[in-house]
C-alpha cells in the first residue's frame, strides 16, 4: 500500500520513494544537511479498497502534536478510527469500527458514518412540501431512518485536503441527485473535518439545493472512552445541557410535545452515569430499549455552545460536544447484540458504545411546531459541531 506524507507548513516530509523530493528551508541550500522537525499536523492518504461498482475508496489519516489521530474513509465519510490520549498520555482507540471496507459495506448500525439527507426517523417514510407528498424507502419499519438504505453512509465522497493554520483539514463532497432515496432536489453537500492541535475535531456541514427539500445532517460515531470495547459504557458519566426531551411513541416517532426532564431518567443536567437509571421502569426508556432519544438543547439562540459531555474515570478521558444545532440524540447502543466483529477479534456486545448525534428533532418535516428543516433554493445550509477531547 503506497502512503504519501505531504509537506505541510514548509516542514520536511517523506514522499514516494521514486520522487526524492525535499522541502527547502530558508537560507539553506538543497544539498545542505536538513534538520528534521516534527510536523504540527500531518495528513496521510492511502488506498482503502474498491466498491463492487469499481469505485476507489481512500483513507485519510489526520494527526496532530498532542497524540490525537483520526482516520476517515471516503466511503460514507466514515470515521474509521479515532485515537486520543488517556490520563497517562497513552493514545488509544475510542470509537467502534471495523478493519475492512467489506465490513463497512455490510449492514451495520452506521458506525462512524455521515448521515443524510435526513438524520433520525421520518414517520411512515412520508412528508409533504407545498402540497406535494414525498415517499421515502421504509428501512426502519414502519419509518424511514437516516436517509434510507442507500443514504449518505453508503456513497463514496470526493475528498480534498486543505490547510488552515495549525490544523489538518479534509473536505468531502457529494452531490445527491433529485429524488435520490425519494428526496426532492439536487443537493450539493460538503462536510469538512478539521483536526486541531487542542485535540478537537470540528465537523462543518454545508449544503445547497435547486429545489425545495428537507435536510438534517449528522455524524454517527460510537464512542467508548475506556478503549476497552468488551466493556459496556454504563460507567461513563454523561452531561446534557437540556431542560426538555423530545418524547417518542413506541415506533420512536415524536409525540409532538416536549417534556421537562426534571425527576425523570432523562435528566442529565448534572453528570450522571449512563447505567444509573437506564433500567428504570419508564415508558420512554421502554420505547427506546434504553436511551435512544433527542434532547432539546438549551440556549438555542446562542449559536455554537456546549451541548453535552462524556467522562470515563479509568482512562480519565473527557469528551465535550459543542454545536449550533437545536437537538442532540443520545443513543446508548441498545441494539448492539454481539454479532458485529471488533477490529482485533471479538464482537461488539450490548451497550459497548454510545452516540451523541447533533441534529434537528426526529420527524421535523411532519411536526409543525418543531424547528424547520426545510432548505430552499438560494439558501445555504450550514452547521458545525465540535468534539473536544481532554483528560481529568
Amino acid at each position: 500500500m503506497n502512503v504519501v506524507k505531504r509537506c505541510i507548513y514548509g516542514i520536511s516530509i517523506l514522499s514516494l520513494a521514486s520522487m526524492n523530493v525535499q522541502c527547502k528551508r530558508d537560507n539553506k541550500t538543497a544539498d545542505a544537511p536538513q534538520e528534521v522537525t516534527a510536523a504540527a499536523v500531518t495528513i496521510e492518504k492511502s488506498a482503502y479498497g474498491t466498491t463492487p461498482k469499481g469505485e476507489q475508496v481512500d483513507s485519510y489519516k489526520l494527526t496532530n502534536q498532542k497524540g490525537m489521530e483520526v482516520n476517515i474513509i471516503t466511503y460514507g465519510g466514515i470515521i474509521s478510527s479515532l485515537k486520543v490520549p488517556n490520563k497517562a498520555g497513552k493514545s488509544e482507540e475510542v470509537v467502534l469500527g471495523f478493519s475492512s471496507l467489506e465490513q463497512y459495506m455490510k449492514p451495520n448500525p452506521y458506525f462512524g458514518a455521515l448521515i443524510g439527507r435526513y438524520g433520525n426517523r421520518i414517520a411512515k417514510g412520508k412528508f409533504t412540501l407545498d402540497g406535494k407528498e414525498y415517499s421515502l424507502a421504509i428501512n426502519n419499519e414502519p419509518n424511514a431512518l437516516h436517509g434510507g438504505p442507500e443514504g449518505f453512509h453508503r456513497v463514496v465522497w470526493t475528498a480534498e485536503e486543505a490547510k488552515a493554520g495549525d490544523s489538518a483539514v479534509l473536505k468531502l463532497k457529494y452531490v445527491s441527485k433529485d429524488m435520490e432515496e425519494g428526496y426532492p432536489g439536487n443537493l450539493t453537500v460538503f462536510v469538512t473535518y478539521t483536526l486541531n492541535n487542542d485535540n478537537s475535531l470540528d465537523v462543518l456541514y454545508e449544503a445547497t439545493t435547486d429545489k425545495k427539500t428537507v435536510v438534517n445532517l449528522t455524524q454517527h460515531s460510537y464512542f467508548n472512552l475506556s478503549s476497552d470495547f468488551s466493556k459496556p459504557i454504563l460507567d461513563h458519566e454523561i452531561t446534557i445541557d437540556a431542560d426538555q426531551l423530545v418524547p417518542v411513541a413506541a415506533t420512536l416517532i415524536p409525540t409532538g410535545k416536549l417534556t421537562d426532564v426534571t425527576n425523570t431518567p432523562f435528566d442529565f443536567r448534572k453528570a450522571k452515569k449512563v447505567g444509573a437509571d437506564i433500567e428504570a421502569k419508564d415508558e420512554q426508556l421502554k420505547n427506546g430499549l434504553g436511551y435512544d432519544h433527542c434532547w432539546v438543547l438549551n440556549n438555542q439562540d446562542k449559536g455554537a455552545r456546549f451541548a453535552a459531555s462524556a467522562y470515563e474515570a479509568t482512562s480519565g478521558r473527557l469528551l465535550e460536544v459543542y454545536t449550533d444545532q437545536p437537538g442532540i440524540q443520545f443513543y446508548s447502543g441498545n441494539f448492539l447484540d454481539g454479532t458485529l466483529p471488533m477490529r482485533a477479534g471479538g464482537t461488539y456486545a450490548h451497550r459497548t458504545g454510545f452516540c451523541l448525534e447533533t441534529q434537528h428533532y426526529p420527524d421535523s418535516p411532519n411536526q409543525k411546531d418543531f424547528p424547520t428543516t426545510v432548505l430552499n433554493p438560494g439558501e445555504n445550509y450550514k452547521t458545525k459541531t465540535s468534539f473536544k477531547f481532554s483528560v481529568k
